[in-house]
C-alpha cells in the first residue's frame, strides 16, 4: 500500500523481495494396508515408531503380514507411516465378520444405563474399533459421595486392559474419570467426558433423557449404611462371631460357601477398625481353603460413607470379572450389623464383551477379530466411503505403498489389487514395493512369476526377490518367511536419511536389519538371471551379511531402455514433482506477466540449486546439472490468454554404478623416457 507523505520526515517502507522459499517434501513417509488386532476399520492413522503401532493395532499377529513388515520398516531406519485397518466383510455370512465389543451398564433396579462399546471415535465418525481386544477391558464404577446427596449425582469410572500373563491378570493400561454425571447439560456429563477423552471406550446412554438420578451400579459388593460408631455395627461384633460368604463364577454355576470367622482383640471403637477387622477375616477364611481361594486371600474391603464395598482379588488365575460375593449370617447378625446381608451384590468389575449377564451387567457383543481382507477389502472404494487404500484420500503425503498382504491372495486378486495400487501411486506420486507370493521360492519361479505378471511394469514400482525370514516372536523366535516390502521401505528412509533420495537404496551399505537368512540364496550367475529383468535381488555375501543389491524399477529391463530405469532416478522425480506441485501454489491467480515468471525462476532456481550443492545431480555446474525456464517461449500470448503459466524444469539425474569395470594391463617392460 502506497505511503501517503503529509509532513515532513522521514517515511519507511517494507517491500516484497519475491522470495518464497521452497522447502522440500519429506520422501520416506510409508503407508501400510492389511487385517490388525486392533484399530478403526478403514481409517489412516500416522505413527512414528514401533510403540505407536502396538498401542493403536495391537502390533505382531500371526494373521497380519503387514504387522511384520510394520515392525522391519521401523527396525530398518523407518520414522514415519500411515497405517490402514480393513477385515473381510461378508453380509451373507456375519460370522465372518468382525464385531466391536461392549456391555450394558444397569442401576441396582434393573434399569439400563450406559452401553460401553471397545473403541475410540476419530474424527467425529463412528465407533469403529472392532476385535477380540475389547474382550480384555473391565470397567469399576464407585461413588464417592451417596447420590442422594449431591446434584447432580456423580461417580467415578476406572477403565482397564487387562491381560492374562502367567496365570495372573495384569493391568495393561487404565483411565480413571471422577464425579462423573448423567445431566447432559453438565461439564462432567458421563458420555462426553469419556467419549472426548478416552482410547479404550465409547459410552451411549440408554436411561431417559433429562434423568439425572439413575447411575450405573457401583461394582463389587456394596452394603447398605452400617450403623455408626458405638452403636450395633460395632458392639455387637463379638470375638468368634461367623458369617458365610458365597461367590458364584456366573449366575447358574453353583455357589461355593465359606465361612469367615471375625477375629479382633481390644474395642472396636470405629467403623475404620471394623473394616480392618473385616477384611483381615476375609483373607483368613480364603487362605484356610484348600488350595486357598484368591477371590478372599486378596480380597479387599473399603468404608466410603458408613457403607462398606468388598471387591474380590483380581489377580488369581480363576479371577473373572463377573463373579460375585454374597454374605448372610450363619451365627449372630455381624453380616446384617454391617449392612452386607442386604448388599447390593454386583459382578466384581463390567467386562466388555461378556455375553454374560450377572449383577448390574447386561450380556453384550463379544469382540472379534473377523477373517483377513481379501481383493475387494484391500481395494476398497474411493467414493463415498473411503475404505481400503483410498482411506490414505485423507492424508497429506505418502511415498511409498506396501500391501503385503495381496502376496498370500489367488493370482487373479493379486493382480486386480496390485494393479490398483500402482494407478492410485502414479495418481499420489507415490512409489510401490511389490511383494511375492511364498510358493516363488527358486530362480525358476521368480522368472515365472515375473513373466505371468508383466502387468505390474510400471516406472511407480519395483519388486525383490527373494522373500525374507526373519524371526517371529509370536512363535518362540523360529524364522517367519515374509515379503520384502517393509524392510526394503526401511531401507529407503534410511538412505534418503544419510545420502538422500537420489543414492540408490543398495550396496554393501544396504544392509537388511533383522534379517538372519534368506528363502533362496542367489548365486551371481543367477543373480545375472533376474537383474536385466527388472527383478531386484537381494544377497547374502560373506563377511557383509544379507544385502539388497539391485535398484531397478520394473520398467528397468534392459529390453524396456525405459529412462525411468533405476529407482534413486524414479524417486527424486517424484520429489521434485511432489515439493514443486506444494510449493508453487501462491502462483496461482497471480498477474501472469514476466515479474511473475522472474519470481518463479528465482524460487524454483533457488531450490534446484540447492539440490545441486548437495550433489544430486550430474554435471559440475549448475548449468549442467539442471535448468528452470519460465517466460515468453514457454508460456506464449496464447497460454497467457488462455491462463497458463508453464514453467519447464529439468535435472540431469545421477544413475549408480550398477556396473564396475576394472581393466588391468600388465606393463611389458617398458623403459621410462
Amino acid at each position: 500500500m502506497p505511503i501517503t507523505t503529509t509532513y515532513p520526515g522521514v517515511y519507511i517502507e517494507e517491500v516484497p523481495s519475491g522470495v518464497r522459499t521452497i522447502v522440500g517434501v519429506a520422501t520416506s513417509v510409508a503407508a501400510f494396508i492389511d487385517f490388525f488386532a486392533r484399530g478403526p476399520i478403514n481409517q489412516a492413522v500416522q505413527v512414528f515408531n514401533t510403540g505407536d503401532f502396538n498401542r493403536e493395532f495391537g502390533g505382531l499377529h500371526t494373521n497380519s503380514e503387514a504387522s511384520y513388515a510394520i515392525d522391519q520398516f521401523f527396525k530398518n531406519g523407518g520414522t514415519e507411516a500411515w497405517v490402514v485397518r480393513t477385515a473381510e466383510a461378508d453380509p451373507a455370512d456375519p460370522t465372518k465378520n468382525y464385531e466391536t465389543a461392549s456391555v450394558v451398564l444397569q442401576d441396582g433396579a434393573g434399569t439400563d444405563v450406559l452401553r460401553a462399546s471397545a473403541g475410540r471415535r476419530l474424527k467425529g465418525g463412528p465407533v469403529d474399533d472392532p476385535g477380540e481386544w475389547g474382550n480384555n477391558l473391565r470397567i469399576d464404577v464407585d461413588y464417592d459421595i451417596p447420590p442422594d446427596t449431591v446434584t447432580p449425582p456423580s461417580f467415578n469410572l476406572t477403565l482397564s486392559e487387562v491381560a492374562h500373563q502367567d496365570g495372573r491378570q495384569v493391568i495393561i493400561q487404565t483411565e480413571t474419570y471422577r464425579n462423573l454425571n448423567m445431566d447432559d447439560s453438565d461439564a462432567n456429563y458421563a458420555v462426553d467426558v469419556v467419549n472426548d477423552g478416552s482410547k479404550l471406550i465409547q459410552l451411549t446412554r440408554l436411561s431417559a433423557a433429562g434423568v439425572t438420578n439413575i447411575l450405573p451400579a457401583q461394582t463389587g459388593t456394596i452394603g447398605t449404611a452400617a450403623s455408626a460408631a458405638g452403636s450395633d455395627a460395632v458392639a455387637n461384633l463379638t470375638s468368634g462371631e461367623t458369617f458365610d460368604i458365597a461367590f458364584l463364577n456366573s449366575v447358574d454355576d453353583i455357589p461355593t460357601t465359606v465361612t469367615a470367622t471375625v477375629q479382633f482383640a481390644g474395642t472396636l471403637s470405629t467403623l475404620q477398625q471394623v473394616r480392618r477387622v473385616l477384611q483381615a477375616a476375609l483373607r483368613a477364611a480364603g487362605a484356610s481353603l484348600a488350595p486357598a481361594e484368591p477371590l478372599l486371600t486378596g480380597a479387599t474391603v473399603q468404608l466410603i460413607n458408613n457403607q462398606f464395598r468388598v471387591l474380590a482379588g483380581r489377580t488369581g488365575s480363576n479371577f473373572d470379572a463377573h463373579k460375585t460375593l454374597i454374605f448372610s449370617d450363619s451365627s449372630g447378625t455381624p453380616a446384617t450389623d454391617l449392612g452386607l446381608a442386604g448388599a447390593l451384590n454386583n459382578v466384581q468389575q463390567y467386562s466388555v464383551g461378556s455375553t454374560t449377564s450377572a449383577g448390574a451387567q447386561v450380556g453384550g457383543t463379544a469382540g472379534n477379530n473377523g477373517n483377513p481382507p481379501g481383493a475387494t477389502d484391500l481395494r476398497g472404494i474411493r467414493d463415498p466411503d473411503k475404505t481400503g487404500m483410498y482411506a490414505l484420500e485423507d492424508v497429506d503425503l505418502f511415498n511409498i505403498l506396501c500391501i503385503p498382504r495381496a502376496a498370500d491372495l489367488a493370482e487373479t486378486e493379486m493382480q486386480a489389487v496390485y494393479s490398483e495400487a500402482i494407478t492410485y501411486c502414479e495418481e499420489r506420486r507415490a512409489f510401490l514395493i511389490i511383494d511375492i507370493p511364498e510358493a516363488t521360492n527358486n530362480l525358476e519361479d521368480a522368472r515365472d512369476w515375473l513373466e505371468d505378471n508383466s502387468l505390474f511394469r510400471h516406472r511407480n514400482a519395483a519388486a525383490y526377490y527373494p522373500r525374507l525370514k526373519i524371526p517371529d516372536p509370536r512363535n518362540d523366535y523360529r524364522l517367519r518367511s515374509v515379503g520384502a516390502s517393509g524392510t526394503i521401505a526401511g531401507l529407503y528412509a534410511r538412505t534418503d536419511a544419510t545420502r538422500g533420495v537420489w543414492k540408490a537404496p543398495a550396496g554393501i551399505e544396504a544392509a537388511l536389519r533383522n534379517v538372519p537368512d534368506l528363502d533362496y540364496r542367489l548365486t551371481d550367475p543367477q543373480n545375472g538371471q533376474l537383474n536385466p529383468l527388472g527383478f531386484n535381488c537381494l544377497r547374502t555375501f560373506d563377511v557383509i551379511g544379507n544385502v539388497c543389491w539391485g535398484a531397478r524399477t520394473l520398467v528397468g529391463a534392459d529390453q524396456l531402455a525405459s529412462e525411468w530405469k533405476y529407482v534413486p532416478v524414479r524417486r527424486i522425480a517424484l520429489f521434485i514433482e511432489e515439493t514443486l506441485f506444494r510449493g508453487t501454489q501462491w502462483v496461482v491467480f497471480e498477474p501472469n506477466d514476466e515479474p511473475l515468471w522472474a519470481q518463479i525462476r528465482l524460487n524454483v532456481g533457488a531450490f534446484m540449486q540447492n539440490l545441486f550443492r548437495q550433489g544430486a545431480f550430474q554435471g559440475t555446474t549448475p548449468r549442467e546439472a539442471y535448468l528452470v525456464k519460465c517466460d515468453s517461449e514457454t508460456t506464449t500470448q496464447n497460454d497467457i490468454n488462455l491462463g497458463v503459466v508453464n514453467i519447464l524444469v529439468g535435472f540431469a539425474p545421477l544413475k549408480p554404478a550398477e556396473f564396475v569395470i576394472i581393466r588391468l594391463q600388465q606393463l611389458a617392460g617398458q623403459v621410462e623416457a
